[in-house]
């Protein structure tokens, strides 16, 4: 691939949209806005930078935060932030939680079903809300079992608690 171009295309159509709502699309926010959309595994900024200074080899890690936070600030990308890990980014506009794998790290996109209701005190007023799910992917829970043998209850490997105590220190 030539130094300088782009990864993913964005579409005439989307293109003309930033154009209608007055954004201006350099080629560095194209550049990661696309980084975005091909690759939707929520990279942090660094990732970020490191992805795009194979076809931008001059772009600067500043500048990825400045693209990121223009992207964030338009509604085009979320800022996804679990405990106190760095910000990921994620190009799914789409109401949606996130689920945190404890043990390779990954991130996935997951549906849940939301009827709209919270059992709120009278007058508190949701303005957002943000649903986080940690615990094992089918992948890292496969190795477990295939390791451990046993499963708890659910099918959960035995040596993984359902739930954590909030004292409870994660080790690895």
């Amino acid at each position: 691939m030539v130094a300088g171009c782009l990864t993913v295309k964005l579409s005439p159509e989307l293109l003309q949209r930033f154009a209608a709502s007055g954004i201006r699309l350099t080629k560095q926010r194209e550049e990661v806005f696309g980084l975005l959309l091909q690759k939707r595994d929520h990279p942090t900024a660094t990732e970020v930078f490191l992805r795009a200074k194979k076809h931008m080899p001059s772009i600067s890690l500043a500048t990825i935060y400045n693209c990121l936070d223009a992207l964030v600030d338009w509604g085009l990308v979320k800022q996804v932030n679990l405990d106190r890990a760095p910000t990921r980014y994620c190009a799914n506009l789409q109401e949606h939680s996130h689920f945190y794998c404890e043990s390779c790290g990954a991130i996935s996109d997951v549906d849940i079903p939301f009827d709209g209701r919270w059992d709120l005190p009278p007058g508190f007023i949701v303005a957002h809300a943000e649903v986080s799910l940690k615990g094992l992917c089918a992948k890292c829970s496969a190795e477990r079992f295939v390791r451990d043998g046993s499963t708890g209850a659910g099918g959960v490997p035995a040596q993984y608690p359902k739930t954590k105590t909030p004292n409870q220190k994660r080790h690895s």
